[in-house]
């Protein structure tokens, strides 16, 4: 099937052809010969979303498992072979996909097609305890890394943990739980392959200096024979209410420099229309220097380093619209998070200006005309769009989407949302230094960073 060019000259339009196999496999065309670069992308209907409670952590270990060898590559070869035809690849493990791309010369499409093919196909044949237990180790160093031994970084998880009762899969991240893949069996994580790493479970897009004919043409070649999982997985979160029901407060202690407040709200999944006037609302919050919140906290009242607002594109019934506040340090967290109610308040009470809903869509429509000239992000949307709702032409609809965003479509968003019994506020303190150098260090810290404020 083809898509038609149907918009204004001053729009976007990315032209793509979709097929699907007789295996399932989704395979999406999209040529721009602009440049001689081709971009694929892989997208898993698997993520941290599809796992069970006590085996947490398996989609984000797989990522690092489908570098490590299949029946025809080995330890490692897979990006080794693709640096070394001039291109570069990685992947990425969210709460509703994985997903795994290569961006390289548009004349080595078929090693790249051939490489995501093997190991799809074969990625077991090199699963061993040895490849579990080093990778485990790798998994576990990056939490800590990212996560345990990094100022602020346990927010993430504690939001989702916050805004998301247990009982639903994005109460965790994709990180996992450490207990939970120490105490993974090979056998368990073969299991999980088996449930969801199939070819009717995921979409192929190819983007760049591609004939559509020769690209659906390798793709039959390479992936046809895979064969399709008749058992595959089925997972959807539970039925869950819009708001919290209640608000959830934390103070943590940390080895933080500054205190920083954290929020998050618990809001409509993407692909909403609730959820494209909360994408405009973070822009007039907090997109940029000429923002709300930036605006009066930084700039004006200067009590606060930085701020932060964005939602998650979450599709399971619900997702999060998170940010924090950096207090300055002569500021503290009572006066931040005042000054974040009082504009999130006013969010919800008083229709935004013209002048601020013609900034924001501005930001929105320059990022999404960024993103939609690069071939590595129009595969990208495309794989996630036909992912998640099949739709692959929601990528040239997802700006128009946001420009006819309106001011009382962001008052009502905002009014559902920014409500006291749907928000989760986690307070990251100072802890109490040990020693005395502890305690020069952190103030050392504290006025770097303010120095560093003022001189932007």
């Amino acid at each position: 099937m083809s898509q038609p060019s149907d918009r204004g000259p001053d729009l976007p339009n990315v032209r793509f052809e979709r097929r699907r196999l007789d295996n399932g496999l989704r395979v999406i065309v999209a040529p721009d010969h602009l440049a001689p670069i081709v971009a694929i992308n892989l997208w898993y209907d698997v993520g941290s979303r599809h796992e069970v409670p006590g085996k947490t952590g398996f989609a984000h270990l797989f990522e690092h498992f489908m570098f490590q060898g299949s029946r025809h590559v080995s330890k490692a070869e897979h990006m080794s072979l693709i640096q070394g035809a001039g291109g570069v690849n990685n992947a990425t493990t969210f709460f509703d996909r994985t997903n795994y791309f290569e961006t390289m010369p548009s004349h080595q499409l078929e090693l790249g097609l051939w490489l995501e093919a093997d190991r799809m196909a074969t990625l077991l044949d090199a699963l061993s305890q040895e490849n579990l237990d080093n990778q485990r180790d790798v998994v576990k160093n990056e939490k800590r890394q990212s996560y345990d031994n990094r100022p602020y970084g346990s927010f993430y998880e504690k939001l989702m943990a916050a805004v998301f009762p247990a009982d639903h899969p994005y109460h965790h991240t994709p990180i996992g739980s450490m207990a939970d893949l120490d105490a993974a069996s090979l056998e368990d994580v073969i299991a999980f392959f088996q449930a969801w790493y199939a070819p009717n479970n995921a979409v192929l897009t190819i983007a760049g200096d591609v004939d559509p004919e020769e690209g659906f043409a390798a793709a039959e070649r390479l992936f046809g024979p895979i064969a399709a999982n008749p058992d595959l997985g089925r997972a959807w979160p539970p039925a869950i209410s819009p708001v919290m029901g209640a608000e959830h407060r934390e103070v943590v202690p940390d080895a933080v420099p500054l205190v920083r407040v954290h929020f998050g709200y618990r809001v409509p999944a993407f692909g909403t229309d609730e959820y494209d006037a909360l994408e405009v609302a973070t822009q007039i919050l907090a997109g940029g220097r000429g923002s709300r919140l930036y605006r009066r906290l930084v700039r004006e009242e200067r009590v606060a380093q930085d701020v932060a607002a964005f939602v998650l594109p979450l599709v399971g019934g619900a997702s999060i619209l998170a940010g924090w506040v950096t207090a300055r340090p002569e500021s503290d967290a009572e006066t931040v998070e005042r000054m974040w109610h009082e504009e999130t308040d006013r969010l919800a009470s008083e229709p935004v200006s013209e002048d601020e809903l013609a900034r924001a869509r501005a930001l929105i429509e320059s990022a999404e005309l960024g993103a939609l000239a690069r071939v590595e992000e129009v595969a990208d949307r495309l794989s996630q769009a036909t992912t998640y709702f099949d739709r692959p032409e929601l990528v040239n609809e997802q700006l128009d989407r946001y420009l006819a965003v309106d001011a009382p479509r962001i008052q009502a968003a905002a009014a559902a949302v920014f409500r006291p019994d749907n928000r989760a506020v986690i307070t990251y303190v100072p802890a109490a230094p040990t020693t005395d150098e502890d305690a020069d260090a952190d103030a050392d810290a504290a006025a770097t960073d303010s120095d560093e404020e003022a001189a932007a």
